[in-house]
């Protein structure tokens, strides 16, 4: 399946399950009063709120790009991303200020037995499917998925932390618990909205994806090929699913325009076949120079000055400076 089809379609069954789950903890709620479950009954709202940003952003992510936008659209995913950031951040202080009032006039709470079963079923359905979102975005390079699939598996824990404080108050009966359970899991909920909105405003800024360059450094290592003196000037911008990539590829000076296009034409049929098709390649071919020869591998050459002295691992560091590699300089 298309990547941001399929994407789209996950965010789709988020979006509903997100609704109906909301319902039956505001019926776990009526059933049995208890601040807490309020509390996670009205961060669902939020969950809702934020599937349907995600799935408005993903439908315009996955449009084709044209000629206003000649990226494509997939810059909204982190923008979406940021909204639900900061919903899951404002859900998070209101939830608090609604514990403490509870904290200050207790509240009698009934059938925690129905609520606890009710909760504990919105609590496994939320963790499935998160996993099953951050799954998917990994694989197809959605911030918005795996933002969505992240929310939903917070949701699931605080849901499952709820359940042990209401555990907590039926076998103790101490009323305050539920009120402090709702606080605790309040800021666990803070929390994660903060590092959805680091990861947004990363994306937004074009700041290097380390893990991302990291392994597609390793994928590039590992079947390099002879005619690939260096690589340098390596650069990695996200637009939502789409991967755009620039680099420089150090080539044998001699080599013709068709040459060094097929070399080019391996190199991203290389990346491709762990990315898939949502890549973009901007690749500059060099021609070698002299000092190359130290770190150049071929040993056919017929114009090498130098015999081969060492060689030039490529890494998440070094393939970024905008200079080739000297062998005396790595």
């Amino acid at each position: 399946m298309d990547a941001p089809i399929q994407n789209v379609r996950v965010q789709k069954v988020i979006a509903i399950t997100s609704f109906i789950l909301f319902l039956a903890k505001i019926f776990a709620w009526y059933l049995t009063q208890s601040v807490a479950i309020l509390t996670d009954a009205l961060e669902s709202i939020v969950n809702i709120i934020a599937g349907l940003i995600g799935w408005y952003s993903l439908n315009v992510s996955a449009k084709p790009r044209d000629f206003d936008h000649p990226y494509g659209h997939g810059k909204i995913e982190f923008v979406s991303a940021a909204v639900e950031g900061t919903f899951i951040i404002i859900s998070g202080v209101f939830l608090i200020y609604t514990a403490i009032q509870n904290l200050v006039s207790p509240l009698a709470v009934f059938k925690l037995d129905m609520g606890i079963l009710l909760i504990g079923a919105t609590a496994i359905i939320n963790y499935g499917l998160g996993f099953y979102s951050v799954r998917i975005g990994t694989a197809n390079h959605s911030l918005a998925l795996i933002s969505s699939g992240k929310h939903l598996k917070s949701d699931a824990w605080s849901s499952a932390g709820i359940i042990g404080g209401l555990l907590l108050l039926i076998f103790t009966g101490i009323q305050w618990i539920d009120a402090v359970v709702a606080i605790f899991f309040s800021f666990f909920i803070i929390y994660t909205g903060f590092t959805i909105i680091k990861s947004s405003v990363s994306g937004i800024m074009d700041a290097a994806d380390d893990e991302l360059i990291v392994k597609l450094v390793a994928t590039i290592n590992s079947k390099r090929r002879l005619n690939w003196v260096d690589l340098h000037n390596l650069r990695v911008i996200k637009y939502g699913a789409l991967l755009h990539i620039d680099c420089h590829l150090t080539v044998p000076w001699y080599f013709n325009v068709d040459e060094a296009h097929k070399e080019i034409d391996e190199l991203t049929a290389l990346v491709r076949q762990e990315y898939g098709e949502m890549v973009e390649f901007f690749v500059h071919s060099d021609g070698c120079m002299e000092f190359s020869c130290a770190i150049c591998h071929k040993s056919d050459c017929p114009v090498r000055k130098h015999a081969f002295e060492k060689t030039i691992t490529w890494t998440v560091h070094n393939v970024r400076n905008n200079a080739k590699h000297h062998a005396a300089s790595e």
